[in-house]
């Protein structure tokens, strides 16, 4: 039996022993193919030589940098270090001392959409960074600033500073058709400036965790560090950004996974100018409907989005959505599953009207809902930004804990950036932050929303005041 995974194409720190063999290719861009004993006939192969002359020039290197960095040996939550000699004495080794996780460094992709400086490449290749480096195909090398991230669309833009930059033009991926060809351009193993071909295997494919991408699925050679760089039609146009591979190696197997171009850019634009995400809402509960499900409700053919619940004064409830209802289309875009329902609403701006085919009684009828926002969601993100602006990750002392240290507050588990610069290391308690009792991560949270917090910090049955200047808003 194999096991099977969907990974990230983005590789840390891999150092790649490869024997490079050398081919010779004929110069010329057709072959000729021989039919029956009298026919003949001169079929012309697509030539990438242009696209990529073009376009190289466009598609960028990201070394991302994340600084050496101490966190707290997990352990088990309430026990006294003295129990673990118990494990000790079975050979387990049992540290409870915090770990120092030592300077870790990445690669992958990106290409620019504007002269200026703002390029598009995925979440997970920025995520934890430190530092960004971005170098160009003329060997230029700038820092780059997160302007924003996406981890459930897995876009991010970052900005260097620098001018008069080449910028690759954008495709439509709606006019994108299984069988076409395509070519990605980017860094595996972080070998600058690769070029791969392939043709468009299937669209709209959804993947495990990622119900708001409808991805492009494609038999194009893409590896560890080719996650962020672009995926070209024939006529030089990016029509998507690579994201993930179906590999049981961690190498290619023939199944790659890039994010359409038209959903890459509507998240583009809302983090280049807020810096997150605001997507569209309904409140619904649904079901993929089979063809036992279909047979029940009178449906022809087992497509839709089946309602099995509608949330409290949701813009469903107030629309008049109900259970049983399938949904078969949105704006007359076909809901051909569940899993199409999610990311058509998710690219709606809040207080849109939308209208909504629906099968109910036997029959069809169109319903008008006015999209809302999911706060708890909004809320969640503002909330992860604010921890990443101040390099704490932390948790409430058990009972336990807090009698053995006489005190309330959060134990650090890992610090990185501001707060690994300020001195707070893993297994600290902040007690407090600007003067405010910590009880719970939220309670933290809340006090850094300026430039800067005075931290009151217990180590060792002592107690410090430390100042920790946040990362700048983005």
């Amino acid at each position: 039996m194999f096991a099977s995974k969907f990974a990230r194409s983005a590789t840390l720190s891999l150092a790649v022993a490869a024997v490079i063999s050398s081919i010779a290719v004929p110069a010329t861009a057709g072959v000729t193919i021989f039919g029956g004993s009298e026919d003949k006939q001169q079929v012309q192969l697509p030539d990438f030589v242009k696209l990529v002359e073009d376009n190289g020039p466009g598609v960028v290197n990201i070394q991302m940098i994340r600084n050496a960095r101490t966190v707290e040996n997990a352990g088990i939550p309430g026990l006294d270090p003295r129990g673990a000699e118990i494990f000790r004495r079975f050979g387990i080794p049992f540290d409870f001392g915090p770990q120092e996780i030592p300077e870790q460094r990445g690669t992958g992709s990106g290409f620019i959409v504007s002269s200026d400086g703002i390029i598009m490449t995925n979440a997970h290749v920025v995520e934890g960074a430190d530092e960004l480096i971005v170098r160009l195909t003329d060997k230029r090398e700038f820092k780059g600033k997160v302007l924003g991230s996406d981890k459930q669309t897995d876009i991010a833009v970052i900005k260097i500073e620098a001018k008069d930059l080449p910028v690759l033009k954008m495709g439509d991926s709606s006019k994108l058709k299984v069988g076409e060809w395509v070519a990605a351009i980017g860094s595996p193993f972080g070998l600058d400036n690769t070029v791969t071909a392939g043709i468009v295997s299937a669209l709209s494919r959804n993947l495990p965790s990622d119900q708001y991408v409808p991805f492009i699925q494609t038999d194009v050679a893409v590896n560890p560090g080719n996650s962020g760089g672009p995926l070209f039609n024939m006529q030089g146009e990016v029509v998507g950004i690579n994201s993930q591979i179906f590999s049981t190696s961690g190498g290619f197997m023939g199944l790659s996974f890039a994010i359409p171009i038209d959903l890459a850019m509507q998240i583009k634009d809302q983090l280049v100018k807020d810096g997150r995400v605001t997507r569209g809402y309904v409140g619904v509960f649904i079901q993929e409907i089979n063809q036992e499900l279909a047979d029940s409700l009178g449906l022809k053919t087992p497509e839709g989005a089946l309602v099995t619940k509608t949330e409290k004064d949701s813009p469903a409830e107030k629309a008049g959505l109900r259970e049983r209802d399938v949904i078969l289309a949105l704006n007359g875009k076909k809901v051909t599953s569940s899993v199409t329902l999610p990311s058509l609403v998710s690219t709606i701006r809040p207080g849109t009207e939308v209208t909504m085919t629906v099968f109910r009684d036997g029959k069809e009828q169109e319903i008008k809902v006015t999209v809302g926002s999911n706060k708890a969601a909004e809320e969640k993100q503002a909330t992860a930004a604010n921890e990443t602006r101040l390099g704490v990750t932390a948790r409430p002392l058990t009972k336990e804990e807090e009698k053995k240290a006489e005190t309330t507050g959060l134990l650090v588990t890992q610090t990185s950036g501001p707060a690994a610069k300020a001195g707070i290391r893993a297994g600290d308690i902040l007690v407090s932050a600007d003067g405010k009792l910590l009880k719970s991560r939220d309670d933290l949270l809340e006090q850094c929303k300026d430039n800067k917090v005075l931290l009151l910090v217990q180590r060792n049955g002592g107690r410090i005041f430390i100042p920790v200047k946040l990362q700048a808003k983005k």
